[in-house]
């Protein structure tokens, strides 16, 4: 994407097509792209859509998900759509009163008189509701502008006064702030610490590396106060992803921490193991005490986030006394061209008592290699009954569809275009979505896409070690028969009568994992190879999901007394429960269709079985074009250290002699997981294709 011009024509487009194809307003679409974007980065865990105008200078348009599960933190978000074709200017005044909007609604929010006067079957009165509900409890709250428009200077966390003594901070992501987060190429924004001129002082510390090792660490100790200044400013996205996903799954702030911020401030420092951090660049000065680092660039803590957390949270309560609070640091050099490689294992390393299990999880695990290799490969039958196929792009990282788009010339974008639809991309958190609801978990898909994500991780993790050949073309041909059903339902619900609006992607993900669950209870199945080939769903379906989606649209908009916010509503394994229980009478011309899951199960073997022959004969291929040096160097790597059977070194022998030796299929097979277990215990060649 080479200018900020032709970045806003692409999002534009995007809306739009989004909103023509899903059947919804683009003032929505607008929200839900912008927003998986900062979710992405980390500025939010999940966005819940909320739409509130007041002639009175009062408006929301979406909050962050419930503050309890975001350390207390209130995410309210404010959006700025602009209807044109070319980027417009957003200036400070115009800035200042959206801004003004969303803190009047906040505002009005803690007003019983308010509340009252709104319709409770309301998004907006479920907000308000929720912001009264846990107003004691909130520790600052955030105001997010996401606008379409172009903002002259850049804003980020800047204080905004305090509302009965909760602190108001504004966030602004313009156009231009998006198009340098996304031109970037980097997984989240860069961020800056000023230690000297923005948080007091620098830190002192050891250099805890040898001159000539070419690697940089430091060991610091970090003032409490200091720790969470920094945290209040920066929140969630100093925390690498998988800590980040692993707070989120505990909920809680350790007990044990609180309680000794609480009564032994002095000894938090000998009972805390302390914090690993990284740092793509670190500036250091000498002083008369010696080294002390003044600024960090791009400061990610890859183990500790819940002692960060609970210091912040301490810091928030004005009892505790942080001053005599100090927290040991080890803090690694990482550069940024090995940074999404390197981060995440420092993280999965470091993070030994509470193991994440998906801490590898990322862009470049095999399941995403191989459903990228698949979506590149495979054509779908033609939609229209032409000879034009298509393919369905799946973008295993970000901006890979772009980047794929780049550098073409206007012939052939034009090709591409008609070869891989934008109406056809899906992304990681896509993929998550569609399967998740199909394994019965619409309360988890509410929650959000990085919260979805992290579960889903766990699960295919589980299932790729014991089976990966179960992840096959027939596979992937139904994740896009499901990617279908899923687009068809969200276009379907907005053109209900009984559909208000406000609750779409809540329905959208209840009705499906109903339909799910009632066809697996009668041991039956959708017929998802027709659906590929015909690549769209029947009409006994599309009468099926009208059913199913107004009764799902019922209970949630019913929700009990205690649960009074529909989007949280749908959060809860219980409103998932009360639904999964409900009767619903699917229409005989709908159950016709449907095929007993014994019969699919024998096509699955099928496909079992001809994905290990592919297997072979890839591994085959693979050995013979890395060649004989290659293997010859794993082998001395292997031996060098002890690590190798008399089996491995038998076949990698034969490997390093390639071409005058050719290892068998089988034989492929072992040294392929050979190398592989070696990449384990840190061996640095690599394979070409990871997926196999």
């Amino acid at each position: 994407m080479d200018t900020i011009e032709q970045f806003y024509q692409e999002f534009f487009q995007e809306v739009l097509h989004g909103a023509d194809a899903s059947g919804s307003y683009k003032e929505d679409m607008f929200f839900e792209r912008f927003c998986s974007y900062i979710i992405d980065d980390g500025e939010l865990e999940t966005a819940d859509r909320v739409q509130f105008r007041h002639t009175r200078g009062v408006r929301i348009d979406g909050y962050g998900g419930d503050p309890i599960d975001s350390g207390n933190v209130l995410n309210l978000i404010i959006a700025d759509y602009c209807d044109d074709e070319t980027i417009q200017k957003l200036n400070g005044r115009e800035m200042k009163e959206i801004l003004k909007r969303a803190s009047n609604y906040l505002e009005k929010s803690l007003s019983e008189k308010f509340r009252a006067s709104m319709e409770e079957t309301t998004p907006a009165y479920g907000l308000a509701d929720l912001i009264a509900a846990r107003w004691d409890n909130i520790v600052k709250v955030r105001i997010i502008l996401i606008s379409n428009r172009l903002l002259s200077t850049r804003i980020d966390g800047v204080e905004a006064g305090k509302l009965e003594g909760i602190q108001i901070r504004n966030s602004v992501w313009d156009i231009g702030r998006l198009y340098r987060y996304y031109s970037s190429g980097r997984e989240r924004e860069d961020i800056e610490i000023d230690l000297l001129n923005d948080f007091g002082s620098s830190i002192p510390a050891l250099s805890a590396n040898l001159d000539n090792s070419g690697y940089k660490s430091y060991l610091a100790v970090v003032p409490g106060q200091q720790l969470a200044a920094i945290y209040d400013k920066w929140d969630a996205r100093l925390l690498e992803q998988n800590v980040r996903v692993f707070l989120q799954a505990r909920g809680k702030v350790n007990k044990g921490l609180r309680i000794t911020l609480e009564n032994n401030p002095d000894m938090f420092f000998a009972y805390n193991n302390g914090i690993t951090a990284t740092a793509e660049e670190v500036t250091t000065k000498q002083t008369d005490e010696g080294l002390a680092i003044t600024h960090l660039r791009n400061f990610q803590i890859v183990n500790g986030g819940q002692t960060t957390a609970s210091i912040y949270t301490a810091s928030k309560n004005a009892e505790n006394n942080l001053s005599d609070v100090y927290v040991q640091m080890k803090l690694s050099v990482v550069a940024p061209e090995v940074a999404l490689e390197i981060v995440p294992k420092i993280s999965e390393y470091a993070n030994t008592q509470n193991r994440v299990s998906a801490a590898d999880f990322f862009s470049n695990h095999p399941f995403h290699v191989r459903i990228e290799n698949f979506s590149r490969r495979l054509y779908a039958p033609s939609a229209d009954g032409t000879l034009r196929q298509s393919k369905w792009f799946y973008e295993r990282a970000r901006g890979q569809y772009q980047d794929a788009r780049g550098g073409l010339t206007t012939s052939q974008r034009k090709k591409f275009d008609q070869e891989n639809p934008k109406s056809q991309m899906f992304t990681k958190t896509d993929l998550a979505k569609f399967l998740m609801l199909w394994r019965f978990r619409p309360d988890l898909v509410a929650k959000g896409a990085q919260k979805n994500f992290a579960e889903f991780a766990k699960v295919i993790d589980r299932e790729w070690e014991k089976n990966s050949d179960s992840f096959n073309e027939l596979y992937f041909r139904e994740v896009v028969a499901k990617a279908i059903i899923f687009r068809a339902e969200e276009k379907l619900v907005s053109e209900q009568a009984w559909y208000e609006g406000g609750y779409r992607a809540q329905v959208v993900a209840y009705a499906i994992a109903k339909l799910a669950y009632d066809l697996d209870s009668m041991g039956m199945t959708i017929e998802f190879a027709e659906i590929w080939r015909q690549q769209r769903i029947t009409d006994a379906m599309i009468k099926a999901l009208e059913i199913v989606s107004e009764e799902a649209n019922y209970v949630l908009t019913n929700p009990p007394p205690e649960n009074r916010n529909v989007s949280e509503w749908a959060k809860k394994l219980q409103c998932w429960e009360l639904f999964r229980n409900a009767h619903i009478t699917w229409p005989e011309k709908f159950l016709d269709e449907l095929r007993p899951v014994t019969e699919a199960k024998s096509e699955l073997n099928l496909a079992v079985k001809e994905q290990k022959v592919l297997n072979n004969i890839e591994a085959q291929s693979e050995v013979l074009n890395l060649g004989a040096k290659f293997w010859s160097e794993v082998l001395e790597w292997g031996q060098s250290r002890s690590l190798l059977s008399p089996k491995e070194e038998g076949v990698l022998g034969i490997a390093s002699q390639v071409p005058s030796k050719i290892p068998t299929d089988k034989q492929s097979i072992v040294i392929i997981e050979t190398v592989k277990r070696l990449q384990k215990e840190g061996c640095p060649l690599k394979l070409t294709h990871q997926d196999l």
